[in-house]
């Protein structure tokens, strides 16, 4: 029992330590900086066939694509930033893990503070509304004479 325990225990912890990489050997430009540039912008940019995943540790033929168009990008001399502005040109926003701030996006941006901020305010407003609690509030108000009459009365009529 104990040996099969260890050999769970090891292949566990030889499946934690494969990383996922999905940039095939071809993929990779002989210049190192250019690809560590690549690298980092396949990380920014969503795999539009996988939506939760950056093209580079995407295995999709999209994915492979992009990967490979951002390289011939990067080596025909473009930044960085003109190589987004191209992807985004041709794919629109989506294409971003993170979007860019502008109106478009504003909602996506500033929706969560203003659904907190709105919550704030209805708990605000709830607690105010509320009648205060303790002894002041569990006294009962004081019966006019007219109330203090009829329920004599009444008290009356339940005694034998």
């Amino acid at each position: 029992m104990r040996r099969l325990l260890e050999l769970i225990v090891v292949l566990l912890m030889l499946t934690a330590a494969v990383p996922a990489v999905a940039v095939q050997p071809d993929e990779v430009l002989a210049d190192a900086a250019l690809e560590a540039r690549a690298r980092a912008l396949s990380k920014e940019l969503r795999c539009m066939v996988c939506q939760n995943q950056s093209i580079d540790d995407s295995d999709a033929p999209l994915a492979r694509d992009l990967r490979v168009l951002v390289r011939e990008r990067l080596q025909a001399g473009d930044g960085d930033r003109e190589v987004v502005d191209f992807l985004v040109a041709r794919y629109g926003e989506f294409v971003l893990l993170k979007p860019r701030f502008s109106l478009r996006t504003a909602l996506l941006w500033l929706g969560p503070a203003a659904f907190i901020a709105i919550g704030v305010l209805v708990l605000l407003v709830l607690v105010r509304r509320r009648p205060p609690s303790g002894l002041a509030a569990a006294e009962p108000a004081a019966l006019t004479p007219a109330e203090q009459a009829r329920l004599s009365e009444i008290l009356a009529r339940r005694q034998p």
